[in-house]
């Protein structure tokens, strides 16, 4: 008999790395959005948004975005990387039912006066 807890997830989850949260804006934002990352799946990183969040009305998928990482550590300096929106994907039940899934693939990191 082994104490092990049984796997539930549908798909492994591989690590989101170093960052810990992400803050961007697109030209038609008025404001700053920061988010913290989150690793769902093996699809990797991703924002989980409120399905009634203004946010989604500035995103789609395809969007490439100059977005700003953080990591845990404050003393860090952000990193500054070229961002795409792979997916947006609604959740109809589970613990995020009423939110989106905004899956996040990095494209290559840019130079930040921070």
């Amino acid at each position: 008999m082994t104490d092990s807890p049984i796997e539930k997830r549908s798909e492994p989850r591989t690590e989101v790395g170093e960052y810990h949260s992400v803050e961007f804006r697109t030209e038609d934002m008025a404001f700053l959005y920061q988010f913290k990352i989150w690793n769902i799946s093996s699809k990797g990183m991703c924002l989980l948004v409120r399905e009634d969040s203004d946010v989604l009305k500035h995103l789609k998928v395809g969007d490439i975005l100059n977005m700003k990482y953080r990591t845990d550590d404050l003393s860090s300096p952000a990193e500054k990387l070229k961002t795409e929106i792979k997916h947006i994907t609604k959740q109809d039940q589970g613990p995020f039912k009423g939110h989106y899934l905004v899956g996040l693939l990095i494209l290559e990191k840019q130079k930040t006066d921070e």
